[in-house]
């Protein structure tokens, strides 16, 4: 089989969408002649763990892994909470910032870049350089974010004769936290100089959406290739299989960061309790992951305290099982011009859960796309209140007469294998 190196810094035992991308195309590589090596970090500052992945990696794959400085190892002595929070992407509104806070994001924005992994750069490519000759490997694969992974695929490509493949989870300079990382102009400059440096020397790119292919495209002339994110047979599983929820529930799994708190929503759905009060006794709005104290804080002055349900992080066996019992699955994405290219990884097993699927977020979105074409729910923009009610009231009407499904369809090209199908054309040709 040909041998190809995944650069990744998320890998199980930690939590969260990021980790399973690459996990599921390790797990099906070789059924299409590829056999996978992974490089990670020996000693990881993750801010989810989720041990159950680690059941998920093929027992006799071949696993590098090198010690890497981690910063945010220090930074929790200042303050342990907003080390944790700020890791996980979870970044309060600027006037509710407390000095800590502010001074943390200047710190990790211009003393950091790109990111708070860049210590792994250096070692990475001088040990990898000697690695990659001695196994006979000509394919390098980085993910990233992190974006430090990216350059430790440039230092390579500098050294080597090597095909490498840059794997884009999220955008670099567009993602949506950048503008809230407090940047000098110096700063800003040197991320689009590095970006710029990543995206013209690697081989191909991969992206995770449209939007940002098209915002690559107008950067490099390089080809791109969009391969989403997926879901897995795990949902055929008989521990997945659940009644649904007597409740009229409302379910999100996932961080739920404070740009992602969509008013209109528990305004909408406050009116509709108002006026309903059956709907008021039924309806559970089940959050689960990460929250923001915002969200919460605007849910409470809505009036659905009592309907709502604070889950925490849960495991992913379990947060199949909630996907699959809820009547309908919320999706939120912050409403902005740089965000309309966030396809989140729960929107495949959401598909997966055929379970009707309420998503709200910016003007030509990318998941309304897909929601669209797998005809598996509705999408809608934050300022669509009217529509938005209408869909909700409708919901709950069949849910009233047992009759709310997702009459989806083409969610096969989803799947996690028909996905690596694509992967390996891209690594083989």
């Amino acid at each position: 089989m040909k041998k190809v190196l995944i650069i990744t810094y998320y890998w199980p035992p930690a939590g969260g969408p990021g980790v399973q991308r690459w996990l599921k195309f390790v797990k099906y590589l070789r059924d299409f002649g590829i056999e996978p090596v992974v490089y990670i970090p020996d000693d990881p500052n993750y801010p989810l763990v989720d041990e159950s992945f680690l059941n998920e990696v093929p027992e006799d794959i071949e696993i590098i892994k090198r010690s890497i400085f981690e910063p945010y190892k220090l930074a929790s002595f200042l303050s342990k909470k907003d080390t944790k929070t700020i890791s996980s992407g979870i970044i309060k509104q600027k006037d509710k910032q407390s000095f800590m806070q502010k001074l943390m994001l200047y710190i990790r924005g211009n003393f950091f870049i790109p990111d708070a992994r860049k210590f792994w750069i250096k070692p990475s490519v001088k040990f990898l350089k000697s690695y990659l000759k001695s196994a006979n490997i000509d394919t390098v694969i980085t993910t990233g974010p992190p974006h430090s992974l990216h350059l430790i695929g440039l230092g390579l490509k500098r050294e080597l004769q090597l095909q490498w493949i840059a794997d884009f989870r999220d955008p670099w300079t567009q993602i949506g936290y950048q503008k809230e990382l407090k940047l000098t102009k110096n700063s800003a400059k040197k991320h689009q100089r590095l970006e710029k440096e990543v995206l013209n020397s690697a081989d191909k790119i991969i992206t995770t959406s449209f939007t940002t292919k098209k915002e690559f495209a107008s950067k490099t002339s390089k080809p791109i290739e969009v391969i989403t994110n997926g879901f897995d047979s795990d949902f055929n599983e008989p521990s997945v299989i659940s009644k649904l929820d007597e409740n009229f529930s409302i379910s999100h799994i996932g961080s739920l960061l404070s740009g992602r708190n969509p008013n209109s929503l528990w305004k909408v759905i406050a009116e509709i309790s108002a006026e309903n009060k059956d709907f008021r006794n039924v309806l559970k709005l089940k959050l689960y992951g990460a929250v923001s104290d915002e969200v919460v804080q605007s849910i409470k002055e809505a009036g659905l305290d009592k309907n709502l349900l604070l889950g925490g992080y849960i495991g992913h066996s379990e947060a199949l099982i909630i996907q699959k019992s809820s009547q309908l699955l919320l999706l939120i994405e912050i409403n902005s011009e740089e965000t309309k290219g966030i396809i989140a990884g729960k929107l495949f097993e959401y598909l997966a859960a055929k379970r009707p699927i309420l998503a709200i977020g910016p003007s030509e979105w990318d998941v309304a796309k897909i929601i669209e074409e797998t005809n598996s729910g509705e999408s809608f923009q934050y300022q669509e209140e009217l529509a938005l009610k209408e869909y909700i009231l409708s919901s709950y009407q069949k849910y009233r007469e047992n009759k709310l499904i997702s009459d989806s369809k083409n969610i096969e090209d989803y799947h996690r294998k028909n996905l690596t199908k694509k992967l390996a054309e891209l690594i083989k040709n």
